[in-house]
């Protein structure tokens, strides 16, 4: 029997997906034309030391902020004049308050492998504009407000 060959993931294996439901009634959405995608999730570390650690510094976690800057290539359907629903969500998300303000994001591996997370993100809405020859792309910063939760992927096998 032969062993398998090892190879490197590639960064296109991410897939972001949107709750465009409830917190009830759940309905995940792709985000549709992700052309780069890149999760954060950074801890805060607080010097504990005191006399008795001889020298050395003991550090304490205190908290954890998570982020996702993802670039997009802005989808429309030209036949009705409207942007692609999950964008829009995304979208609009920016330019409310409180609760509306909150996009519920999830994201994973879309080949199966068990990396997936899940939480909930306020938005920032960036237009990259460009040049007559350029793509519309956005750049979208989700940051989290609240935890980042590993999920069984949806996706795997």
């Amino acid at each position: 029997m032969s062993t398998p060959t090892e190879v490197t993931a590639l960064a296109r294996r991410w897939r972001l997906e949107v709750n465009m439901g409830t917190d009830e009634t759940p309905d995940w959405q792709l985000c549709p034309g992700v052309v780069d995608f890149q999760p954060a999730a950074e801890p805060n570390f607080e010097d504990g030391t005191a006399y008795e650690s001889d020298g050395w510094t003991e550090n304490t976690k205190t908290a954890q902020s998570w982020q996702v800057t993802a670039t997009i290539n802005r989808k429309i359907n030209d036949q009705v004049k409207v942007y692609h629903p999950v964008h829009e969500a995304i979208r609009l998300a920016w330019l409310a308050f409180g609760s509306a303000s909150e996009v519920p994001i999830r994201y994973m591996d879309r080949n199966g492998m068990p990396e997936a997370y899940e939480g909930k993100a306020l938005v920032n809405w960036a237009p990259s504009g460009g040049e007559y020859t350029a793509l519309d792309q956005v750049e979208v910063t989700f940051t989290g407000t609240g935890p980042l939760t590993p999920i069984t992927n949806p996706l795997a096998a």
